[in-house]
């Protein structure tokens, strides 16, 4: 587990850091332009999903978190059943990559509720404030400011109900842990033969093994009365 803890560990570290710096010195909807009108750092918080989406309320919310939970017990578990295994490093950096942006975004909604105090258009939020936080555990907001609007127009007239409207790409917010699930994915479907044909052919060569193994008797056992004999 020592690779896939690593890749969690400076992942973790690198988007709670950022969204850190955010939180404490940007005003909601502060930006900054990196790269023109391409890249900007856009401070924007959502209560849902990954890339702004949300989820049906409070209770929604509290269904995702709970979701998010399990998900993360079950990749972790997954990658420590694997890591004892000879498998693709492929595979291990993948899931690595999907529970790192799954944990990322997990501290987001469990804990930052408690720990800042609410985010707003005239000021900056507060790290521990006296009078606590912005909201209880599991219902805190996610931390979003990656904004990629390269790609802007309008809809042609012709296009039912969308024409006229302004067209952006890629126009969702998002964040370094919603970018680690992304990727992580991706390589999963893109690369899933040869990571998961490596570790079909580990499995059975483990199985192979056991079974010759299995037919290689002592001699002693194969041939008692030779132990009597002498």
């Amino acid at each position: 587990m020592k690779k896939p803890l690593t890749i969690v560990g400076i992942i973790l570290l690198i988007d709670q850091s950022v969204k850190f710096w955010i939180k404490t010195n940007m005003s909601l909807g502060q930006e900054y332009k990196v790269l023109g009108d391409w890249f900007i750092i856009h401070f924007t918080e959502n209560p849902g999903m990954a890339f702004g989406l949300e989820f049906a309320g409070e209770y929604g919310k509290l269904a995702l978190s709970i979701f998010r939970i399990i998900a993360i017990i079950g990749i972790f578990y997954y990658l420590w059943k694997i890591t004892r295994k000879e498998v693709h490093t492929g595979l291990l950096v993948s899931l690595s990559l999907v529970l790192a942006g799954a944990m990322g975004n997990m501290i987001d909604s469990a804990f930052y509720g408690m720990l800042f105090s609410s985010s707003n258009y005239f000021e900056v939020a507060r790290f521990l404030p006296a009078e606590g936080g912005y909201a209880t555990f599991l219902h805190g907001k996610v931390v979003d400011m990656l904004y990629f609007p390269i790609v802007q127009g309008y809809y042609p007239s012709w296009i039912p109900w969308l024409g006229g409207n302004e067209f952006v790409f890629f126009r969702p917010v998002f964040n370094i842990a919603d970018s680690s699930i992304t990727i992580g994915v991706l390589l999963l479907i893109i690369f899933q033969n040869k990571f998961f044909h490596t570790a079909e052919k580990s499995e059975t060569a483990a199985v192979e093994v056991s079974a010759e193994n299995a037919e290689i008797q002592p001699e002693s056992v194969m041939h008692p009365e030779t132990d009597l004999n002498n």
